[in-house]
């Protein structure tokens, strides 16, 4: 048996194809082709627009994809939702769909959209936001290069953004968040039923996860004296509890743990003041929990 997986072509590829890697997959594609090689024999690969990979996995074509969950939404997908993977081209966070305007448009809140025409490449989760709160507005399909048609073309946009700099950079200003969203397995109901399948995925997600979750922490470990022990332990986070091992000198420990790379920088001259000696920090290929 194999796994059908759609794997997001375009902006997202390159950083899809470095977790798969982090995470144990080796995947490689040539320039022209749209079917990558995968160092598992049990998954097939096909590259295809994020947009289009709900649809498939509907359907059953496929058996399971990575996809944001906006277009699971636009698509009204009738998928199984594996795991979220927080992952982008340029951020390790969350993507936002906003209603946006010029900075000197006279709209100042959602509300100042009645009647009004907004271009989108999510036009039905648009609507629906706009439904939500009561609104007609006039929606439509934008095929690219939104930001450049407010004023002149539209009133506002709903776009998507990680960080705001294009949209600053458009002299464009948000008036809302319409969605947030992000990477997701996603898997087709059928499949999910199967337990080969059920399984294979499931193993998939664990190790992206594991990934991700690997890419944000790091490893210490360091040499105490017993003496110094409590001291350095009431320092230490863990997953658990930090891990003690004997030395060949009775009086002193191995000592190792994992943590947040953002709390190394500032914990590690706490635990040399502590009494901890020869710190090693380390990176993680992957944290499974």
């Amino acid at each position: 048996m194999v796994l059908r997986l759609g794997l997001p072509k375009g902006s997202l590829q390159q950083s899809t194809f470095e977790l798969f890697a982090r995470a144990g997959y080796y995947v490689s594609v040539s320039s022209r082709s749209y079917y990558p090689k995968i160092d598992d024999p049990e998954i097939e690969a096909v590259l295809m627009r994020a947009q289009e990979i709900p649809r498939y996995v509907t359907s059953g074509a496929l058996d399971a994809g990575l996809s944001g969950w906006d277009w699971v939404l636009e698509t009204d997908a009738d998928v199984v939702s594996v795991c979220d993977l927080v992952y982008s081209k340029a951020t390790n966070r969350a993507a936002k769909w906003v209603l946006a305007v010029a900075n000197d448009s006279a709209i100042k809140s959602p509300q100042d959209l009645q009647g009004k025409r907004i271009a989108t490449e999510v036009v039905n989760v648009t609507r629906k936001y706009l439904a939500a709160r009561g609104i007609t507005a006039e929606v439509e399909f934008s095929w690219g290069a939104t930001e450049i048609k407010v004023p002149e073309l539209v009133d506002a946009i709903c776009d998507l953004t990680e960080t705001g700099a294009s949209l600053r950079a458009n002299n464009l200003r948000i008036l809302d968040t319409v969605l947030e969203t992000n990477t997701r397995l996603i898997a087709n109901r059928k499949c999910w039923e199967d337990e080969w399948k059920r399984s294979k995925i499931e193993t998939l997600s664990m190790l992206l996860q594991g990934a991700l979750l690997g890419e944000q922490k790091v490893g210490l470990k360091m040499n105490v004296a017993r003496a110094d022990l409590d001291r350095v332990l009431a320092l230490l986070p863990a997953l658990r509890q930090p891990t003690v091992s004997p030395l060949h000198n009775e009086e002193w420990v191995a000592v190792e743990t994992v943590l947040d790379e953002r709390a190394a920088r500032d914990l590690i001259p706490e635990l040399r003041r502590a009494g901890a000696e020869g710190i090693v920090e380390y990176p993680l290929n992957k944290v499974i929990p």
